[in-house]
């Protein structure tokens, strides 16, 4: 079992950064995947950011490539999503999730989740 706890959500203006952390327990941290998925207002959670158990291969959702970066500290059991340049459109709610299967791209299927966090950005 892998209990996850997120932090850093808040709100913020268009244009400022923010950075969200997933505190993990349970399982020996190193050896999952994690990842992060958002779930905006009347629509379906969506693929955000994955990062391997070493941190060597990630991968983003086009919509946020460029401006979020996904990283973790294995010593701290913790994983990080830097978002900066933040939109409107970047509000919703955002969920830590880990372990599972991941088949490359956006596929990625988390066996356990956070409760979220919420992010508002104001334009």
């Amino acid at each position: 079992q892998v209990q996850l706890v997120e932090s850093g959500g808040g709100l913020v203006q268009a244009g400022d950064s923010l950075r969200l952390s997933c505190a993990a327990s349970g399982r020996t941290f190193p050896n999952y995947a994690m990842g992060w998925f958002r779930q905006a207002p009347g629509k379906e959670r969506e693929f955000v950011a994955f990062i391997d158990w070493s941190g060597a291969s990630r991968s983003y959702a086009d919509s946020v490539k460029g401006r979020f970066t996904i990283s973790r500290a294995n010593a701290k059991d913790t994983v990080y999503l830097q978002m900066n340049l933040l939109e409107p459109e970047d509000t919703a709610v955002y969920y830590c999730a880990a372990d599972g299967e991941y088949n490359g791209g956006s596929h990625y299927y988390p066996t356990y989740w956070g409760q979220g966090t919420q992010v508002t950005v104001s334009s």
